[in-house]
């Protein structure tokens, strides 16, 4: 059986309810382009926000990190993974959650105790050793000398302030060396399989910390190491998660993956991660900013390496991978077949384009190969043309010049320094900045997709959004630019309804009663079958995760500063909240 499978019936068994993959482009959250953990779609509900399904939850959700985009190619790092994960929302604590995770390891998974080992917070100045978590291990039978007691590794919070708490990780023997007796978590042959992470506290701005009165526990655990370690594999790439679609590029290629592993797994990884991308309910797009950027950056590099692989670049050698990837997928995501037109399209269009580019770019080496090239222009030809800086080289070999790597280098590391800043982001002021400015935009966003109903047209609907502490940006089906009038009277109306001071009303129902009811939603298919409406007035019934404000009256002031074109039948309106 699946991996996943196995997991969520484990949690199921023990009273935990299901709850979908979320989407990889994140929703209401600014600070990532991508989610980049299973935590981060429960954010609200981490808060203090009840969930439709409960307080015990579990799942498997798709991430997407990179902000380490050239490990890529080792036999462990991959930007798409799967997170399976385990949730209690102010229910159980260090006890029960324990207890599972050494049952699901040792019973399920069926690994040995003496290949286990553990570490626990071992405390400070202000929060003290974790004598719960070290006890409950001993008493599973986890030896004292398996139970390593460290302070950096072992206490997490997302921010600066927020939730935080020690966490308790736990590692697997990965060799077959002798077990040592002592257990040290910098030896490499200990590999870390799984977190439990302690909500317990409350760090406010101060530094202070004081105890949280409910309690959450949050679990991760990385599918793909997982499946390599238990199929006794050291190279991720030739676990069951990745041997077919790997036997398909040697089959491409006609080369055996031995000897040419690098350029096979930057190729495999970068289009699953492009497969899940572009498949997403969002409709991302290769493009020059935010995800479309990564998107556009991760197909060219996997066409860069299919080159060196001396694969035909013509030939339809992306949709063979493609469908092999949607189809062992699928059964899990259902965008993958729903937009698997979509999936292909964006990769052979993304392929044509940038062999065109790569032409233009010939011709732009030509013009500055009339001596040794400098850092600026090397960069230049990676940037713009996608000239991976070996070419670069080899061109200019063949004209006798010199390429100066250093200053390539220096250009390469800034770009990479601003990528990684945009990709990995931060989460800010604690578990997603959720911050009250934020939280009255997110309200915000609902007023105006109601008014642009009555204003514009009945069959407005929103196709994405984006907050932050200074504005909030709404996307919107439309298919003209707005006139004066219009915008003028979608926030009159929007002004209107805040000056009104109607309350924010929500309720949890199916998800099919809240279809039937006229609520609506952005992407139905993200939401479990247990959903929270949230209502305002008469005119506004949505689908959502939250937050909002209480009363519409905690607006201020609503201005529209820009009305504009985002994309192909596709409005977008920035706003800002004034105080009144």
């Amino acid at each position: 059986m699946n991996l996943k499978d196995l997991f969520i019936d484990f949690f199921v068994s023990k009273g935990h309810k299901q709850i979908p993959s979320a989407p990889v482009v994140p929703e209401n959250d600014p600070s990532v382009l991508f989610n980049t953990a299973g935590m981060q779609p429960l954010i609200p509900y981490l808060m203090g926000e009840p969930h439709p399904y409960g307080t015990r939850l579990c799942d498997y959700q798709k991430c997407i990190r990179t902000n380490d985009l050239d490990n890529i190619g080792d036999s462990y790092h991959h930007t798409f993974f799967e997170m399976l994960g385990n949730w209690s929302l102010g229910d159980y604590f260090k006890e029960e959650a324990i207890e599972w995770s050494f049952e699901f390891l040792t019973k399920v998974l069926n690994i040995p105790v003496e290949k286990l080992a553990v570490t626990v917070y071992e405390g400070s100045d202000k929060i003290p050793f974790d004598q719960v978590s070290h006890d409950k291990w001993l008493s599973l039978g986890i030896d004292e000398k398996k139970i390593a007691r460290t302070k950096d590794d072992n206490f997490w919070i997302a921010g600066e302030t927020g939730p935080c708490g020690p966490d308790s990780e736990m590692f697997y023997f990965r060799s077959d060396d002798e077990i040592p007796e002592v257990f040290d978590p910098e030896d490499e042959r200990w590999v870390e399989i799984w977190n439990d992470v302690f909500m317990q506290y409350y760090k406010d701005e101060n530094g202070n910390i004081t105890e949280l009165p409910k309690k959450n526990v949050d679990t991760g655990m990385g599918l793909e190491r997982t499946v390599a370690i238990l199929e006794g594999v050291d190279d991720n790439y030739t676990s069951s998660v990745w041997k077919d679609v790997i036997e398909v590029i040697e089959n491409i290629s006609k080369l055996p993956y031995k000897g040419n592993e690098k350029s096979m797994r930057i190729i495999a990884d970068h289009i699953r991660t492009s497969v899940f991308i572009s498949a997403d309910y969002s409709g991302i797009k290769p493009s020059n900013v935010g995800q479309g950027y990564i998107l556009r950056r991760l197909i060219r590099r996997a066409i860069r390496h299919a080159k060196k692989l001396g694969i035909d670049i013509d030939s339809n050698w992306e949709s063979l991978i493609a469908e092999k990837i949607i189809e062992k997928y699928s059964k899990y995501y259902k965008e993958l077949e729903d937009n698997k037109a979509i999936v292909l399209d964006v990769l052979k269009n993304e392929k044509i384009r940038f062999n065109r580019t790569i032409e233009k770019g010939l011709k732009e080496f030509e013009k500055v190969a009339n001596k040794d090239i400098d850092g600026i222009t090397a960069f230049h030809l990676f940037d713009t043309y996608g000239f991976p800086i070996e070419l670069t080289e080899e061109l200019a070999s063949e004209k006798g010049l010199k390429v100066d790597i250093e200053g390539f280098n220096t250009k390469f590391k800034e770009h990479q320094e601003l990528s990684r800043t945009a990709s990995q982001g931060q989460f800010k002021g604690g578990l997603g900045g959720h911050s009250e400015k934020e939280t009255m935009y997110h309200t915000a966003t609902h007023l105006l997709n109601a008014a642009l109903k009555k204003t514009v047209s009945k069959d407005v609907h929103q196709k994405g959004s984006n907050i932050t502490e200074e504005r909030m940006r709404f996307d919107f089906s439309c298919d003209h630019k707005l006139t004066d009038e219009e915008k003028q009277s979608t926030e009159d109306l929007v002004n209107k309804w805040i000056n009104e001071g109607i309350d924010v009303t929500q309720e949890e129902m199916k998800k099919e009663d809240a279809i039937k009811s006229g609520a609506e939603c952005m992407f139905i298919e993200k939401y479990p079958d247990i959903v929270t409406v949230y209502s305002i007035g008469d005119f506004s019934k949505e689908l959502c995760g939250g937050p909002h404000v209480k009363n519409t009256k905690e607006l201020g002031h609503f201005k529209i500063v820009k009305e504009e074109a985002s994309s192909a039948g596709v409005r977008r309106i920035k706003a800002i909240l004034e105080d009144k």
